[in-house]
């Protein structure tokens, strides 16, 4: 590497939820620090409004058990997603109108003992919502090993999986759902509940990433689904999201896009084009879109979702200026910076002043760094800045001045002054954070290793390069004992270390094999194809030309030269 490569920090840091903040979470939601100065990106978020969309159709649906006696019911929520499990708003399903009394009575008992676990959960209440989810279970346990496998068990188990859910038990709802396999393989599909508790393991195994069988119970409930109601019916929405959110996550996006525009149009049909109900799948479709590049197309759906929220609450509702945050984040990654920045502005100044949310909600903090990025990258610094300093202003009110969410704001502050090449200001703050860090967590605890890394940066742009090495040698010994050596965390450290050690004239063997190190990693963590690994190879071609190794050289070379041509094919498409 030459001798006046640059070590940069890619701006800015997500903060994570304010009722989640630890300082071990830290980890979790930076950006990677890289050598060589790179070019400005738009993360692609999207804020939905936190609201349950179905008013009429059920989307998760409870049960209880009661000494004997087993019943069914239902909740909603606007999600297909177990997440769905903490809804409030619980009611039996149109879709068992035809049920016999008996099996009423069985849904209410049902529908008492999911409210119990959840009325548990949400006073954390833990212990005593695993005791209750474990008795069930006993009980739905025995009646099968006696040869009673019909559907009241697997209903019964079906609300015990989802309260694992809510508890964070994936080794028990993984047992549970093998439970409920055996039981729907072996049970007709005109059975009460069949497609309820189809549509709710669908989405269990979507959540533990087993996406064949996520596909088929949820083709299976589709399937019933449409033998009742027919091909256009709104009963049908949530197998459809459920079966396009399988399709995005095994990158099958064009089966994906299909099934959005078919739910898309069948609520159109049913409820009207300007239906709030169908904000849910043209958000799935406007990030699926975001992450496929097609932002023009995005930006269609984040316009619809905006028209939507205005004609319905009005231009100065806190839900319309949600709208118009996301729709100015689809402008932005579509280039239309100056754009983006005036709905930004707008959207937020309407959500304060419709006190929508509270002014430290995870959302609205998103969208203030959002936002701050790309005043940054409109090289409008001054403005990013301010924004910055109130995300670090209101954390310090509602959590303290020591409290480790603090850290995240800290940092994306001396990003900002670093690329204003004010280093000095940048490693005050950094200093600050990693003290913090230091008081909350052990002294081997990888979260520490964020804004010490940044700290080995901004080091190195201050020429105080001793420092900066002990500190970047501490983070990659800290991250190889939590990660392992060949991690990609790693890999980033080391990156840094070779920027570091390079102008300290440290051994010219050393820094080869430990770029090759950082090679290796690269090409299996990124692929063999990745921007990053083009870099790093231009780093091993400067050392192998300088330390006479003529033949490694040459190979090297033409590996560059032909990912280069197909790099510029990739980009030119």
């Amino acid at each position: 590497m030459a001798a006046n490569s640059t070590t940069s920090l890619l701006l800015l840091l997500p903060s994570t939820p304010h009722n989640n903040r630890k300082g071990s979470d830290l980890g979790d939601r930076v950006l990677s620090i890289s050598v060589g100065q790179r070019s400005f990106e738009c993360s692609l978020k999207v804020y939905s409004v936190p609201r349950r969309v179905f008013d009429g159709a059920q989307v998760v649906r409870c049960f209880k058990s009661n000494g004997s006696a087993q019943s069914q019911g239902g909740c909603r929520g606007d999600d297909v997603s177990c997440s769905a499990f903490v809804s409030t708003d619980l009611g039996r399903s149109k879709l068992l109108d035809t049920s016999s009394n008996s099996m009423n009575d069985f849904e209410r008992q049902l529908q008492e003992f999911f409210d119990e676990v959840k009325a548990m959960l949400k006073r954390s209440n833990v212990e005593g919502a695993i005791e209750l989810l474990k008795a069930n279970y006993e009980v739905a346990k025995e009646q099968m090993d006696a040869g009673n496998k019909g559907m009241e068990q697997a209903a019964l188990l079906d609300v015990v999986a989802l309260g694992y859910m809510g508890v964070g038990n994936i080794k028990m709802v993984t047992l549970l759902l093998e439970m409920l396999k055996e039981i729907v393989t072996t049970q007709e599909d005109n059975e009460p509940i069949m497609d309820s508790v189809l549509i709710h393991m669908g989405s269990m195994y979507t959540h533990i990433g087993k996406f064949g069988d996520a596909m088929l119970m949820y083709e299976r409930s589709l399937k019933i689904l449409e033998g009742l109601y027919g091909q256009s019916s709104p009963f049908l929405i949530i197998p459809l999201l459920g079966m396009a959110k399988v399709y995005t996550s095994i990158t099958r996006a064009s089966k994906a896009i299909d099934t959005y525009h078919r739910a898309i149009t069948i609520l159109e049909m049913s409820k009207g084009a300007g239906s709030e109900d169908i904000v849910v799948p043209l958000l799935g479709l406007g990030n699926l879109l975001l992450r496929e590049g097609k932002a023009a197309e995005a930006e269609n759906s984040f316009s619809r979702i905006f028209k939507i929220y205005e004609e319905l609450y009005g231009e100065n509702d806190g839900r319309t200026g949600l709208a118009m945050c996301s729709l100015a984040h689809t402008k932005s990654v579509h280039g239309d910076l100056d754009e983006a920045i005036l709905l930004y502005n707008k959207g937020l100044q309407v959500i304060k002043d419709s006190k929508y949310m509270s002014l430290d909600d995870e959302v609205i903090e998103k969208i203030r760094i959002d936002l701050a990025e790309l005043l940054h990258a409109a090289g409008r610094q001054q403005e990013g800045r301010k924004l910055l300093e109130e995300c670090l202003l209101i954390a310090e009110k509602y959590d303290g001045k020591s409290h480790p969410s603090l850290v995240t704001h800290l940092i994306n502050l001396a990003t900002s002054y670093s690329r204003s090449k004010n280093f000095v200001e940048a490693e005050r703050l950094l200093r600050s954070g990693l003290r913090i860090m230091q008081k909350a967590v052990e002294p081997d605890d990888q979260s520490i290793t964020i804004p010490m890394l940044h700290l080995a940066v901004t080091l190195y742009h201050l020429n105080r390069d001793t420092e900066a090495e002990h500190l970047a040698l501490e983070v990659v010994r800290i991250r190889e004992e939590a990660f392992g050596r060949e991690s990609l965390l790693v890999g980033e450290a080391l990156d840094c270390l070779v920027s570091i050690q390079t102008r300290l004239n440290k051994d010219d063997g050393e820094t080869l094999a430990l770029l090759k190190r950082v090679l290796s990693i690269q090409q299996r963590e990124l692929g063999e194809e990745s921007e990053e690994v083009m870099l790093t190879m231009k780093k091993v071609l400067f050392y192998l030309n300088k330390m006479g190794r003529r033949d490694e050289k040459l190979l090297l070379e033409r590996k560059l030269s032909l990912l280069r041509r197909k790099y510029k094919l990739k980009v030119k498409w």
